[in-house]
């Protein structure tokens, strides 16, 4: 490891600041930035290539346990000052561990397919907190996939990775310009598609039979809903049943319901 970096100006630290604060730079240069012991070491066992490590002298005696997943996959590692780890984090309180990490290599177009298969559909999702708490939910519910449509939000963005709890180093996760596309494609491949929709004359999400065929569940922007183009694509609508006055839930609340109900059980409702 070379001599402390104490500089703001320092070339490796702008290099950090450039992936942290750009998708741009981060679909560009096929790389993107983690922060904190947990993350770093998740993106590391989880297989990333850890690029380069950035790590205060503190942070080195008080995490040497999640230093040395990190350290057996990095190529590169920089001691800083603990000035430089607070304009560098994203966080109240800086642990003082940074990685540049190379992004996983593309998965295909669309996960295998199944008896049983849950994917969950995200289209225009732009809260990076609300798509990073879908994304944790999915993995820990054992959804086989999540497919993002339209304008998304950067899944490589900190918010994103912070909130997704590692989730995004682990997940299938397919990209696409067009959602209603991928839901065509979706059901040409046998899966049952499900709109989710603010709509009492729609289906309630309780009384849908998940069990056996592939299913898939389309959900919408926070504001916005689902387009209609896509609303037409899938097959079917769902709406969560709610006895309380509000309208509608925010966009992980619903996933997280939803993706409970495809998950949760063995046999159709009665």
């Amino acid at each position: 490891m070379t001599a402390e970096i104490t500089s703001r100006k320092n070339e490796l630290v702008r290099q950090y600041m450039n992936f942290s604060s750009s998708s741009r730079k981060r679909r560009e240069e096929h790389c993107f930035s983690v922060e904190g012991a947990r993350l770093c070491a998740d993106a590391a066992t989880s297989g990333l290539k850890i690029r380069m490590l950035l790590v205060t002298k503190e942070a080195e005696e008080k995490y040497g346990v999640y230093l040395h997943s990190i350290r057996e996959s990095c190529r590169m590692e920089y001691k800083i000052s603990d000035s430089v780890a607070k304009y560098l984090s994203k966080t109240k309180s800086p642990q003082g561990i940074f990685c540049i990490c190379s992004m996983p290599t593309e998965k295909g177009k669309f996960p295998a397919v199944t008896t049983g298969s849950c994917l969950t559909v995200l289209e225009n999702i732009q809260d990076p907190a609300n798509l990073g708490a879908v994304l944790r939910t999915a993995e820990a519910l054992g959804i086989n996939g999540v497919l993002l449509g339209g304008s998304c939000c950067d899944i490589y963005s900190p918010k994103v990775l912070r909130s997704s709890m590692g989730a995004v180093f682990r997940l299938p996760i397919f990209v696409f310009p067009d959602t209603s596309e991928a839901i065509n494609h979706l059901n040409d491949l046998g899966f049952q598609t499900f709109a989710a929709v603010p709509d009492a004359a729609a289906e309630p999400v309780t009384a849908v039979c998940f069990s056996g065929e592939p299913s898939a569940v389309a959900i919408g922007n926070e504001g916005n809903g689902l387009t209609e183009k896509t609303k037409r694509a899938c097959g079917h609508r769902v709406t969560i049943p709610m006895r309380g006055r509000a309208e509608s839930l925010n966009a992980a609340a619903s996933a997280a319901i939803l993706m409970w109900e495809m998950t949760r059980r063995d046999d159709c409702p009665e």
